[in-house]
């Protein structure tokens, strides 16, 4: 087989059987032929890789010719080294010349340089600024295919080792239909620690990991006892309080949302029995015992209170505990597994400087490897206390497409109303994997936001700020939408891998299927002892009542609709 045959593009005759072998046994486990390339599986004429950062490296750095000597190989064009063994380091983290990005931000392609430059030359629609030529530079553009799987491996946390995941099934088949390769299957990743910011510029909350068991989706809250007084700088606090402006989160990728809320609770609530045992969360103590009151108690991990599965952590910590000095003062975090929001002229948030922290968690574990979730979220200060921001999250229809039967497209609509002379700062949405496309519309009709990642959900933002000053309500009204697909392939036939399925919900939730996802696939179906109604044909014995409508809840098995602007205070 030639060199030509092996490229990403020239796979796709033996790429479906690689895949289907993915999925059920972890391709090229059994023993393979050496190439100059890597291994084939002699099952299936596959190329088989460790890890998907080694198929990049492969398929596209090398295939490519990007690391040819005379680009990034021995000339070190730009600086950069992709050969093997070197292009790993100077990627990941690393400053772009030519840009103030990095080369790679993990889990941010939107905010990385080599993305930029690669994008530009298979798809410059995109619109992805950057400077000099595109990449590769001389030399045909690499394929969408390929580009999509280095924005899956940037979005995944960029791991160099271990293989990553889709965002919906989990599994690394969509990796190796995307590079044409076999891959093992998909594990979790720990994402490289983000750095703090330097001590005059900014503080960095760090959360106490938790142990996220294989093959799992939940939703936890837990306490931490922090105090920063001695080492906010005076000009950014007051009193109880500092102020900030900008923020970075970044925690592992299996997450969907992570947010950070002050309880309004003081230390002497620290020995509430509503916290549980405090004990040291990772590091060489863990498990063990800990006095949340002193920072230090864990060596080189954290202190944190007993993991309670627990919703948007309601009714967590004391019931009917007194608030302190700022009730429920939200730090943000993010709706996505990373976020960044940068500082912005003349606005403030405050937050207080010492107490109790709610971290809300809602994370899901995909492989079949157990993962101990890491988390860490930047904020900088400020003390131009011009104009307030706040952050106001719109869920006032959140389960308005609850109830959209399996294998159908919907879509939903509901108006948001701008209090008179807020503006517009910035703006997001927030659906589960079924949510396919996100759009938002101004009073005059002008679609202005477009998202269609549910993972990685577009933030715009508004720069100047937009003013809604009508007195007019019908001149502020923001018309949002999202589309819903319950289990449609690209061809419009039902699709039981995409469904809602009974068989896939988290513990302790469930849905009543109402359709067939095996046998007679899409017809109807009365609950799942009715599977006989699903068969092929009389008494195959083949079918599968399984598909359910969409449900109203908080797991990615469930949907939500929801609006989260944030505005800048008159």
């Amino acid at each position: 087989m030639s060199s030509n045959a092996l490229s990403g593009r020239a796979m796709p005759s033996f790429v479906s059987m690689c895949v289907l072998l993915v999925g059920i046994t972890g391709c090229g486990t059994t023993a393979t032929e050496d190439t100059g390339l890597g291994t084939i599986d002699p099952r299936t004429g596959c190329l088989t890789f460790e890890s998907t950062f080694d198929a990049i490296q492969t398929l596209v750095f090398d295939q490519q010719g990007c690391s040819a000597d005379a680009c990034h190989g021995a000339a070190m064009s730009g600086n950069l080294d992709l050969r093997v063994g070197s292009s790993y380091a100077g990627l990941v983290e690393a400053a772009a010349i030519g840009s103030s990005r990095n080369l790679v931000e993990p889990g941010q392609p939107d905010e990385s340089y080599l993305f930029f430059k690669l994008a530009a030359a298979t798809d410059p629609s995109l619109g992805y600024p950057i400077a000099g030529s595109p990449m590769p530079s001389g030399a045909p553009p690499i394929s969408e295919e390929q580009l999509e799987a280095i924005r899956m491996w940037i979005q995944a946390g960029a791991p160099e080792t271990g293989s990553v995941g889709d965002s919906e099934q989990g599994q690394s088949d969509k990796m190796a239909e995307l590079l044409g390769a076999c891959l093992p299957p998909a594990t979790p990743v720990t994402i490289a620690p983000l750095a703090p910011p330097p001590a005059d510029k900014g503080i960095q909350f760090r959360m106490p990991s938790f142990l996220l068991p294989a093959e799992t989706e939940t939703e936890v809250c837990f306490a931490q006892y922090y105090d920063f007084s001695d080492r906010i700088p005076a000009e950014f606090q007051d009193g109880d309080v500092f102020y900030m402006n900008g923020s970075r989160v970044r925690q592992d990728p299996q997450s969907h949302h992570l947010t950070i809320q002050h309880s309004g609770l003081g230390p002497e609530w620290v020995t509430d029995e509503a916290f549980g045992e405090w004990t040291c969360k990772g590091g060489d103590l863990d498990g063990q015992s800990c006095d949340p009151l002193d920072q230090s108690a864990c060596g080189n991990a954290l202190c944190g209170s007993e993991v309670t599965d627990a919703i948007a952590c309601i009714g967590f910590g004391p019931p009917g505990a007194s608030q302190g000095f700022l009730n429920n003062q939200s730090l943000g975090g993010a709706g996505t597994a990373q976020e960044s929001t940068p500082p912005r002229d003349g606005a403030y948030r405050e937050f207080p400087i010492r107490g109790i922290l709610y971290w809300n968690s809602h994370a899901f574990n995909l492989s079949r490897e157990d993962h101990s979730m890491n988390a860490r979220m930047n904020v900088l200060f400020t003390d131009d206390l011009r104009r307030e921001l706040v952050n106001a999250t719109d869920s006032s229809h959140i389960y308005d497409q609850a109830g959209q039967p399996p294998y159908t497209i919907d879509s939903y609509c509901a108006d948001h109303v701008v209090p008179q002379d807020y503006e517009l700062l910035r703006i997001s949405s927030h659906t589960h994997k079924r949510g396919k496309r996100f759009t938002i519309a101004l009073p005059d009709g002008t679609m202005f936001y477009e998202s269609l990642l549910y993972n990685d959900p577009v933030t715009l933002e508004m720069d100047p700020p937009m003013l809604f000053d009508s007195p007019d309500e019908a001149d502020r009204t923001l018309r949002y939408c999202a589309t819903f697909n319950n289990g449609v392939d690209a061809n419009g036939d039902p699709d039981p891998t995409t469904v809602t399925r009974a068989s896939r919900m988290p513990a302790s939730t469930t849905c009543e299927p109402v359709a067939c996802a095996a046998g007679n696939i899409g017809a109807p179906c009365a609950g799942e002892d009715d599977d006989t109604a699903c068969d092929s044909s009389p008494g195959a014995g083949d079918g599968w009542c399984d598909a359910c409508a969409i449900g109203a809840g908080v797991t990615t098995e469930h949907e939500m609709f929801v609006l989260t602007p944030t505005y800048l205070l008159p």
